[in-house]
């Protein structure tokens, strides 16, 4: 095999109107040196981060894509060509060169994954990325602690519901999420187990904050910033905390709120960390082991909005950009 069918980024975007701006072509495939397989993905993961990297300009921690040049991001699927031996043919492997067909990946940068432990789905999901940034987000970053009130903006999608859920095994007394329709909000509270779930298109965040938190929010676990964040930052406890994940309202309005609201962070002495979740890989094996074991007990659930076809991947992440999905969006390239 010489070339895959990929995502290709044909313009730069505008806004959350990105579909348009990808077209399907043909890319080479690199030749089967020692230590490279070739993995025929099955799976592969649509991320908000996404949308960022089809801007001009280079981000701190990752690269851009270039214009004609493939996408790419987190992808799971089967070795059917080796010449690794970590990469045996017929292993189920995890890597980063999603949205295309077929990809020829390092030895020194997949992972196998264990399906005895978590299903495939699972682990670009609960077991992956996702879930890591999430824990991430609360632990070594948010230092969550037993008994407290956590919030969590964007809590349908991806991160934000297992961000909840987490929070939840780990202890926190109370937590309150915000999401977009009813549809969100209900799953979150009947399945997910969130004890309150703000409608952010329906009600005033602030005010309903107020009135379900009303001794204040220790922890803020925040995937969209805008006014949501300024909601979170007006009900934050003395010596409250942020973990600042991300800002998706950035992708959709030019509408953003005063940067002088942030003198809330002064008068309630706030601490906001953001992070990148790969500074903490060292926690990588005791997140696996927790997770895994939240799974099989069947206390967590994972839920996935799954586009099939590499031919809907732009439609996907639109979608995901519009509030669309329902917990993890992933593209299903093969069976």
């Amino acid at each position: 095999m010489k070339q895959t069918t990929a995502v290709l980024l044909a313009r730069r975007p505008e806004g959350v109107s990105v579909a348009s701006a990808l077209t399907l072509g043909a890319i080479d495939l690199p030749e089967l040196t020692p230590g490279l397989a070739l993995v025929r993905n099955q799976y592969m993961s649509v991320d908000p981060s996404t949308r960022g990297r089809m801007d001009p300009g280079e981000k701190q921690y990752t690269t851009n894509f270039e214009i004609g040049g493939p996408l790419d991001g987190s992808a799971i699927g089967v070795v059917v060509e080796s010449a690794s031996d970590l990469l045996p043919v017929g292993a189920t492997v995890r890597h980063r060169l999603g949205w295309r067909e077929y990809a020829v990946v390092d030895d020194k940068l997949a992972t196998v994954c264990d399906l005895t432990k978590a299903p495939v789905m699972s682990w670009l999901s609960s077991m992956g990325q996702t879930g890591f940034t999430a824990y991430a987000g609360l632990i070594p970053v948010g230092r969550l602690a037993e008994g407290e009130t956590v919030f969590v903006t964007g809590a349908g999608g991806a991160v934000g519901s297992m961000a909840g859920q987490f929070a939840r095994l780990l202890g926190a007394g109370r937590v309150i999420g915000s999401a977009g329709g009813e549809q969100k909000c209900t799953w979150l509270r009947e399945e997910c187990g969130f004890d309150h779930v703000i409608d952010y298109r329906a009600a005033d965040v602030r005010a309903e904050l107020g009135e379900v938190a009303p001794d204040g929010i220790d922890l803020f676990f925040d995937n969209v910033g805008g006014e949501q964040m300024v909601a979170a930052l007006h009900n934050m406890k003395i010596h409250g905390r942020v973990s600042m994940c991300g800002a998706v309202s950035n992708f959709g309005s030019q509408d953003q709120p005063s940067l002088a609201e942030l003198i809330e962070v002064v008068l309630r002495r706030v601490t906001i960390q953001g992070f990148i979740v790969r500074d903490f890989e060292d926690l990588r094996p005791e997140f696996e082991d927790r997770v895994s074991g939240w799974l099989a007990s069947g206390d967590l659930v994972d839920r996935a909005t799954v586009f099939d076809g590499i031919e809907n991947a732009g439609a996907g992440l639109e979608g995901l950009l519009n509030g669309a999905n329902l917990g993890k969006a992933l593209v299903r390239l093969s069976d």
